[in-house]
């Protein structure tokens, strides 16, 4: 008797949890349409040259390739959905006003997020096209935080971050993006702040200060920001960053039980260009939706333009509501 066994980390959904999934992807999709989101279906499968162009070459080592035996050409299954709506916002609608779009579908990625987690991700999620504002961040916040309350998600904790902050004291300190760069780098996303300590030892002092204090600059939103605005330095791109995440901290209370930030996330430099945030919720040790700004995503599509939005996960959503 054979004994049918799915891939690591593949697995089948048994009705229970498929009706759920479902009706999770039914309710949130109609919660997007009445917000004035319209749906798009892109590809499981593209080219692969499309699949990593732009922002989508980070996701190479995650992308399954395969051959086209009619063209003989190298295919991907997709591992991210965001940069195909990207491609279809810049290169088939390219409509001259703010765009706005849903999807749902599944990605498949060559290894698991962690321990326990599928290769199969469910992603449903909303972009917001040609808006540079804040009002376009906060509307895709709220927009997330309003779904997960449709879902039946509570207890929800919001954390925030601005990839511009790092962006501005690395510009500041002349950090190059060379081997030593890097090492800042990775030990900030680490909080690793005696290795940050060590590692801008060389740099004029207020900068290296300002990154160390990284590590140390996250917790409850009202307690962090007026932190910063202590200990970094005073210059246009830190405000407005500060500033920014003091409008969203303050639109999104509403919706969350707690809200934090964290200007040391450095997660996703090399996409986002802006305000990041991820949302959790009570009984889900991962995120259950991540998001942020990442202008300019259709530049490798012929159309650069402002761009905000964010990705709910299925599954982690489906185990919250069957479990409440």
């Amino acid at each position: 008797m054979h004994k049918w066994l799915l891939p690591d980390a593949i697995d089948d959904l048994l009705p229970d949890e498929a009706i759920v999934v479902e009706r999770l992807r039914r309710v949130l999709l109609d919660h997007f349409g009445g917000a004035g989101y319209r749906l798009v279906r892109p590809p499981l499968v593209e080219h692969l040259e499309s699949l990593l162009t732009g922002s989508g070459r980070d996701l190479e080592l995650q992308t399954f390739k395969v051959v086209d035996p009619l063209s003989g050409r190298l295919l991907g299954v997709r591992a991210d959905i965001t940069p195909q709506v990207a491609r279809i916002d810049a290169h088939l609608l390219n409509e001259p006003g703010p765009t706005r779009l849903c999807y749902a579908g599944s990605v498949l990625r060559t290894a698991a997020d962690g321990p326990g987690a599928t290769r199969e991700v469910m992603q449903v999620g909303a972009e917001l096209f040609g808006v540079a504002g804040i009002e376009a961040d906060r509307e895709v916040l709220n927009l997330l935080a309003s779904a997960l309350a449709a879902a039946g998600v509570v207890r929800v904790h919001l954390d925030l971050g601005h990839v511009g902050i790092y962006r501005a004291l690395a510009a500041g300190a002349g950090l190059s993006g060379d081997g030593e760069s890097e090492e800042i780098f990775d030990a900030l996303r680490l909080k690793d702040r005696p290795a940050v300590t060590e590692l801008t030892a060389r740099l004029p002092r207020a900068w290296g200060n300002a990154l160390a204090a990284l590590t140390t600059l996250y917790g409850p939103s009202t307690e962090i920001l007026p932190a910063a605005r202590r200990v970094l330095p005073d210059i246009p791109a830190i405000a407005n960053a500060l500033a920014a995440l003091d409008d969203l901290a303050a639109s999104a209370a509403q919706y969350v039980d707690a809200l934090h930030v964290d200007l040391g996330d450095v997660r996703g430099y090399h996409y986002h260009n802006g305000v990041i945030f991820s949302a959790y919720a009570s009984g889900s040790p991962v995120a259950v939706g991540n998001g942020g700004r990442y202008d300019g995503i259709g530049r490798a599509f012929g159309r650069a333009r402002p761009a905000t939005g964010f990705t709910l996960y299925l599954r982690q959503l489906t185990d919250l509501v069957a479990g409440a």
